[in-house]
């Protein structure tokens, strides 16, 4: 579904266009509601509310004596907030989520074929470099699904 990434600006109210590529196809998976949520990596994960639900419905059935499953459910449960995107495609994104993620004008929307996460864009960056430096292609340690994938 969602793939790539989109340098775009957030304007003065906090609000961010969605891509025009996107937009239809929003409207017709989920009328145009959204759920967008904090990440780990902090960066914020928009969800079409449907696909959100489920995630939901899996986060909510985790053990809550478990400490690790408290504080996913904590985070991406408690984060949560609905949103509807405009006739303009926009959505508005609530300050405190842009705060946690750092978000300020220059943002990154990179598609995860299910969701996009959203990021301020020099982090992402940043972070990309990261990713990168932290591959040794010596020593790859990967779960077999990977070892016959062919790119």
């Amino acid at each position: 579904m969602f793939r790539g990434i989109s340098s775009l600006n957030l304007d003065t109210k906090g609000r961010l266009a969605i891509p025009t590529r996107y937009r239809e196809q929003l409207v017709d998976v989920c009328a145009s509601e959204l759920v967008i949520t904090a990440d780990m990596d902090h960066c914020l994960l928009i969800y079409p509310k449907p696909t959100w639900l489920e995630i939901e419905k899996k986060l909510v059935a985790m053990p809550t004596f478990d400490a690790a499953a408290r504080n996913m459910q904590r985070l991406y449960i408690g984060s949560a907030a609905e949103l509807d995107m405009d006739g303009q495609g926009r959505i508005l994104l609530p300050p405190a989520l842009r705060k946690f993620a750092g978000l300020d004008k220059k943002v990154a929307l990179v598609g995860q074929m299910n969701k996009f996460e959203l990021w301020d864009e020099e982090t992402w960056m940043s972070k990309q470099e990261d990713w990168l430096k932290s591959v040794d292609l010596t020593d790859l340690n990967l779960p077999p699904e990977f070892k016959s994938l062919s790119i």
